[in-house]
């Protein structure tokens, strides 16, 4: 291949965690009020799907823009292994005091992966968590806001 381009690459992981959305600011009618059901006083799960998109150029040395060995390999540290059947609020401490919301999650794994998949000709371009088949938070990082 003569001419370099980019290319985006997207790998899909799971993981099944617990949540509550609490304020502990708030009176318990008031978070009843806005968080409804996701208020729960023992929380509620989903079976979460991740979509990391990693955008670069292709080496001429593999072919590729990332190995995917080592974009799985920070996933399963990162993610699963961090929040497969956990729940968020009990067990990890960020999300003691904050609301682990499909968008705070988002961001939060963004945070985790993003170093760790920095290289020179690829950077990360886009997490897309699911928490339901209906619903999906993205997140191009501090100072992109869509592709």
């Amino acid at each position: 291949m003569s001419k370099s381009r980019p290319v985006h690459i997207t790998r899909r992981v799971s993981f099944c965690a617990a949540h509550r959305y609490h304020n502990p600011e708030w009176s318990a009618e008031r978070n009843q009020e806005v968080f409804g059901a996701c208020n729960r006083p023992h929380g509620h799960g989903h079976n979460y799907e991740l979509e990391v998109t990693v955008v670069g150029e292709v080496t001429a040395e593999t072919g590729m823009v990332l190995n995917l060995t080592e974009v799985d390999a920070v996933l399963q540290q990162e993610v699963v292994d961090r929040l497969d059947h956990r729940h968020l609020n009990e067990e990890l401490p960020e999300w003691k005091k904050n609301n682990p919301t499909t968008e705070n999650l988002a961001v939060s794994i963004w945070e985790r992966i993003a170093p760790r998949l920095q290289r020179e000709h690829a950077r990360l371009h886009r997490v897309r968590l699911y928490e339901s088949p209906t619903l999906f938070a993205e997140f191009y990082g501090e100072n992109r806001v869509s592709p």
